[in-house]
């Protein structure tokens, strides 16, 4: 079955730009996530919003879609977490890629719309399991070149996973030409760029150092600061006026926040310890909930009556104190 253009997932124009095509995507999102969203077939939904969001979201990879379309030279991405990955390039006469002049044209074609652009070529080398930063590279058991200090691993993680921390399988590939299967636990509260350090995987002879590094994806609605989770709360003129109690999403589940009367649109309210934990003093951040006031737009003639009477009996200038 043939491929649906990725701006057509998006709903998107061919010239949208990045705002746009982020927007998109969030609106798509916030519809369509696991934890939103129970309808039939919203999961795939989810997964293919998402990966046109991740070509279509990067500028090089991009230009090459528009240019070639899935059809095109292959997307190196790092693929899904918790699986293990290799990473292989096929030349256009479909051999294995060889040193050369041709075939090294065709990579670098291929390395300029991946997931490895702007790597140099030893980040590369080890995120593709082969020798760490800092060595030589001639090729396994190539002469000159020495063992290996480690290895960087990269992987990418759901917003959730980083916060609640999981356990990933890696499928390693060592200088010998050997592979290796290992399980490794990813703490809760790592960002993106974060460094897991295991010990003894790094494919030296002694053993080495293999470091993890993460990449965390957007979540629908909540944002990270830290240890601090934000989340924007709609709410209706009354609940803003009278206050009220409202349920909320947290890392956690649901939770019950409550509303004080008078409450203005940019209100945050805490909830302690709802955030998710510092990686290295393993305390607990919090969550703010951000108010935000949302006005219906078709008002019943009865309705405006009423408001036309609250600005009789309580007239309230909010411009009143401002510097301008």
């Amino acid at each position: 079955m043939a491929q649906r253009d990725y701006y057509e997932i998006l709903g998107v124009d061919r010239s949208a730009t990045p705002e746009q095509i982020k927007a998109a995507y969030r609106r798509l999102a916030r519809k369509h996530h696991p934890d939103v969203s129970k309808a039939k077939g919203a999961a795939e939904k989810f997964k293919e919003a998402t990966a046109a969001y991740e070509v279509l979201s990067d500028p090089q990879r991009r230009k090459k879609y528009d240019r070639f379309g899935h059809a095109g030279p292959a997307d190196f991405g790092f693929g899904k977490p918790g699986r293990g990955r290799r990473y292989t390039w096929t030349s256009p006469r479909g051999r294995p890629g060889r040193s050369g002049r041709g075939g090294r044209a065709d990579f670098e074609d291929i390395f300029a719309s991946s997931a490895f652009s702007g790597m140099s070529l030893e980040e590369l080398l080890a995120s593709l399991g082969g020798y760490a930063r800092g060595s030589r590279w001639g090729g396994p058991g190539g002469a000159g070149a020495p063992a290996p200090a480690g290895l960087e691993y990269p992987i990418t993680l759901d917003f959730m996973q980083a916060v609640k921390g999981c356990t990933t399988t890696l499928e390693l590939r060592h200088p010998d030409g050997s592979t290796q299967r290992i399980e490794v636990k990813i703490p809760p509260g790592v960002q993106d760029g974060t460094k897991v350090r295991v010990r003894g995987k790094g494919g030296t002879s002694a053993g080495g150092e293999l470091l993890i590094v993460t990449r965390v994806r957007e979540h629908p609605y909540f944002r990270r600061d830290g240890a601090d989770i934000y989340v924007e709360l709609p709410i209706s003129l009354t609940e803003a006026a009278l206050g009220g109690e409202v349920a909320v999403p947290t890392v956690d589940g649901r939770a019950a926040v409550k509303i004080p009367p008078g409450a203005s649109s940019g209100t945050r309210l805490r909830l302690r310890g709802k955030g998710t934990a510092d990686p290295k003093t393993g305390s607990k951040g919090d969550q703010y909930v951000v108010l935000k006031i949302v006005l219906p737009r078709e008002i019943s003639e009865e309705g405006r009556k009423l408001l036309s009477e609250l600005a009789r009996t309580d007239p309230y200038d909010p411009r009143k104190k401002v510097p301008w």
